[in-house]
């Protein structure tokens, strides 16, 4: 059988059968483009259809999610649960309340997912789920009846052993309590392991809030260490001002590196002498105001409505926002100013013609699947202590996760390596790295 052609063959029929999915076809083609050698290498895959079982998800879900807000005004959301792949354990992936969710951008994530859990050699599979509600502007007792009206339908798929969410974008702490207070009192269970990113009092991990932003950084430190380098002295620039971004800048500064800009969705601000994280929290995660409230205090900082965060020169750069944030343009700027390192704290922040830009340039580049694999593996870790009654101390939690992700690093350079011959095509190895796997597993599982 003709690789080239079979794969074609998979992403048109994903294109017919779903035309209107953009982000799912684009994270599709990524993966698509890259496992050609392990097929060439492995022909079993090919026969058993691994790939076009792989890019159709187990299930997918679908539901109306009726609420009632302060005024005593019905409302409906539609909510989503893709349960992608389960060959390597139960799925796995957050939960994102955000107006722009649909089943397209959900499936997007869960196959990214699908991948990146792959990576972390933990048990866990794929899938991702989510609802168009916006919980910004909402009263806590607004967002703990829609919470509850969520779960009200979501609880019979879930269980630690089936399907296990988390946060993602919209879905923090205040809502994983919500969501998991009705699903104990549904089920009158008190099933820790059924949802991650719970506060450390109630069956938390440590680090989990802190993981991905934590982690891109480690990733990034680790790409930086192959050429010589490191982020002793370092510009550092960060798009976002949530979680992600946060505790990026916070593993940042503590590395020795000097974050100088960060955003938001009403532009970006720049601090020469290093972005303030006392005073980006109190604005962002305590006064819930936009980032442009920075340089009112603190007026030697500046905020601006026009242009790009990638536009202010930097060694390194974080996007940690959200999916195609990072353009062509953004990183041919980059590049020109001397970037040295591009690592993705966000799900696919940089657009195909970006990242072919970063690897003309023989910029290194940490695809998302790698870079910000670090939430998903400590969410796993707190599976571990809920099903042992453990509580680990934050030193154990962040030593875990640092190494979980400079095995990543390391398996995307040999699996590049091995297939590709550039150990320095991040790209092609957390691809490939993560394929593998999941194809063994589903090989060795028969046609399920």
């Amino acid at each position: 059988m003709d690789v080239s052609a079979y794969l074609e063959a998979v992403y048109g029929n994903l294109h017919r059968r779903d035309p209107a999915e953009t982000e799912f076809h684009q994270a599709a083609h990524e993966v698509l483009q890259a496992i050609g050698p392990v097929l060439q290498a492995h022909p079993e895959y090919l026969h058993a259809r691994i790939v076009d079982r792989l890019c159709e998800p187990e299930r997918q879900l679908m539901f109306r999610v009726p609420w009632v807000d302060d005024q005593g005004t019905v409302r409906v959301n539609r909510g989503f649960r893709v349960e992608f792949n389960s060959a390597l354990g139960p799925y796995k992936g957050g939960l994102r309340f955000h107006p722009s969710v649909n089943l397209g951008i959900v499936k997007f994530l869960g196959f990214e997912q699908i991948f990146k859990n792959a990576l972390t050699g933990l048990g866990i599979g794929g899938g991702k789920g989510g609802s168009d509600f916006d919980p910004k502007g909402r009263s806590d007792a607004e967002v703990m009846r829609f919470c509850q009206a969520f779960m009200t339908e979501l609880y019979r798929h879930l269980g630690e052993h089936t399907d296990v969410p988390a946060g993602d974008i919209g879905v923090g702490g205040r809502e994983i309590g919500y969501l998991f207070g009705q699903y104990k009192r549904i089920t009158n269970r008190h099933e820790s392991g059924v949802l991650t990113g719970k506060p450390v009092g109630w069956g938390g991990s440590h680090v989990r809030t802190e993981a991905t932003g934590y982690g891109a950084v480690f990733f990034a430190q680790e790409m930086l260490a192959t050429r010589g380098h490191d982020f002793d002295g370092r510009r550092v620039v960060v798009s976002g001002s949530g979680n992600v971004a946060i505790y990026a800048i916070e593993k940042a500064h503590a590395l020795g590196g000097r974050v100088v800009a960060c955003s938001d969705s009403s532009g970006y601000l720049v601090d020469e002498d290093g972005i303030d994280l006392e005073l980006l929290k109190e604005i962002k995660e305590v006064r819930r105001e936009r980032i442009s409230a920075y340089a009112e205090v603190k007026t030697a900082a500046r905020f601006s409505d026009r242009g790009s965060v990638f536009d202010v020169p930097c060694q390194v750069a974080l996007p940690c926002a959200t999916q195609n944030e990072l353009h062509q343009q953004d990183a041919t700027a980059l590049t020109k100013n001397g970037v040295l390192a591009v690592a993705e704290g966000a799900n696919m922040p940089c657009t195909p013609e970006a990242v072919e830009v970063f690897r003309g340039a023989r910029i290194l580049f940490g695809p998302g699947k790698a870079a910000n694999a670090g939430g998903v593996a400590t969410s796993a870790l707190e599976m571990q202590q809920n099903a042992s009654r453990e509580s680990w101390s934050f030193e154990r939690a962040e030593d875990q996760l640092a190494t979980i992700m400079r095995q990543v690093h390391a398996q995307c350079r040999a699996t590049a390596e091995t297939y590709g011959g550039d150990a320095d095509d991040y790209v092609l190895g957390a691809n490939t790295a993560g394929f593998l796997r999941v194809a063994e597993a589903m090989t060795a599982q028969g046609v399920v």
